[in-house]
């Protein structure tokens, strides 16, 4: 063969080899890519999955302190969407349903028995509400456990035979959950969880577009707003820098200043030049005050700020703060919409944060018509077996967030032990809201 012949026939076969090559890496790329977006679905369903089985988790337990009425059919229709929503998210995932029968079925027989029970009053049904409650608990045991190693990257969700083995295991009446984690060592770890810090009874909720406190007060300059920020914060206004100034749901000038050797920022609000917020970057010492002297300087920052008279109402501790979040109290009923949030460091008593955002929005003012019903009615709709430990007037907003009702709070006691919040409708003497209060020495979540 021709030397020009044999370069030929090299340079057609590297072509071809490179094509291959090429080819077989384009290849294994989508192959890569398709296994990616697979395992992301997986991610994602069992994200949906561990949420809804939460979630119902929670609505069982507020089921068993109700009394016959609006709140309990709401409840009732909760747990059927709950259950159903866990049923879709589970399909989704690559596990057959022999592989997850007893954790299907549990969902499906769940949602039906909510749905009848809804639909003939509930009769007959705190026996078998009680039993499921028990395993919607072990459930989500389980599922927290298996989302913390999905998370950590020790768990593969197509490993179908050891993580059914977890759910499965789960939805059967056992003592122990498949990891051999008790209820109770998971609810001991929940004041560690973001997601379930509640800045006190119904903070989040904003059904209001606009910031009623600020309604009829114009725009100010961003000097005046730094001047009100310093005035807050005790400082000149030259130590003050403008960070920010802009638009969004409430414009607000933003400032930036130096203190305590690390950044302090403050919000003030265009309209009406308000604080909305404030947090210092400091990381606090050891402790050297109690949570009983934080909660007093707290009230004493209010005071001088001049807010109206405000009570104390949940707080959570942790790595050397105290978050404390304040209610007004207006004609004996605390108005929970209008919460403002401190937060006190507890080596010095120096404040390291405020948040305004829910007074901003909901405040006003109110004044409340005689209840239609007594303290003693309204008694009536605590379910028998609980202990009433102490009662006041609340408003509240209803579960859409768009509106407000007054009621009677209610907490309680239940025999083994945990406390419960009823809300009981000042007009109609019916429940209108229940939480589930955990409590620790870090302070009081609830569900």
């Amino acid at each position: 063969m021709k030397r020009s012949a044999k370069i030929t026939v090299f340079a057609c076969l590297a072509v071809f080899f490179i094509a291959v090559v090429g080819y077989g890496v384009k290849q294994a790329a989508r192959a890569e890519q398709a296994e990616r977006l697979l395992s992301n679905t997986y991610y994602h369903a069992f994200t949906e999955l561990t949420t809804a089985a939460g979630e119902l988790d929670s609505a069982l337990q507020k089921v068993a302190y109700t009394t016959p009425g609006p709140l309990q059919d709401s409840l009732y229709q909760q747990i059927y969407a709950k259950a159903l929503a866990a049923q879709y998210a589970l399909g989704e995932l690559p596990y057959s349903n022999i592989d997850l029968e007893q954790t299907a079925a549990f969902f499906a027989k769940t949602g039906d028995y909510a749905m009848s029970l809804a639909r003939n009053g509930g009769e007959g049904s705190g026996e078998n509400l009680a039993a499921l409650s028990q395993i919607a608990q072990k459930l989500n045991v389980s599922l927290l456990e298996l989302q913390g190693e999905l998370e950590a990257g020790t768990l593969d969700l197509s490993a179908v035979t050891r993580a059914t083995r977890a759910l499965s295991a789960a939805a059967e009446n056992e003592g122990q959950t498949a990891g051999g984690v008790t209820f109770q060592n998971v609810e001991s770890d929940f004041p560690e969880l973001p997601s379930l810090v509640y800045d006190g009874p119904f903070s989040e909720h904003m059904s209001s577009a606009q910031p009623k406190a600020l309604e009829g007060l114009g725009d100010v300059t961003a000097e005046t707003a730094k001047a009100r920020a310093a005035a807050f914060l005790n400082v000149s206004p030259n130590a003050l820098t403008l960070s920010f100034s802009g638009g969004g749901v409430l414009p607000s000038y933003a400032f930036t200043l130096p203190q305590d050797g690390g950044m302090g920022y403050i919000e003030v609000t265009r309209q009406g030049g308000q604080i909305l917020a404030y947090f210092q970057d400091r990381q606090p010492g050891q402790p050297a005050i109690s949570v009983e002297e934080a909660v007093a300087i707290a009230q004493n920052y209010l005071t001088a700020w001049a807010f109206p008279h405000m009570e104390a109402s949940y707080h959570i501790q942790r790595e050397g703060v105290l978050t404390i979040h304040f209610a007004p109290v207006v004609e004996e009923v605390y108005c929970y919409p209008d919460l403002v949030k401190l937060t006190i460091a507890l080596d010095n008593g120096k404040l390291l944060g405020y948040e305004a955002h829910g007074y901003l929005y909901q405040h006003r003012e109110r004044t409340f018509a005689p209840p239609a019903i007594s303290w003693e009615t309204a008694q009536a709709a605590i379910p028998g077996g609980i202990t009433l430990l102490s009662a006041q007037k609340a408003l509240i907003p209803t579960q859409g967030g768009t509106d407000e009702v007054l009621t009677y709070e209610f907490k309680c006691q239940t025999t083994d032990g945990r406390h419960v919040l009823i809300y009981v409708n000042t007009e109609t003497g019916l429940q209108q809201n229940i939480l589930l209060l955990l409590e620790d020495e870090t302070g009081t979540l609830t569900l």
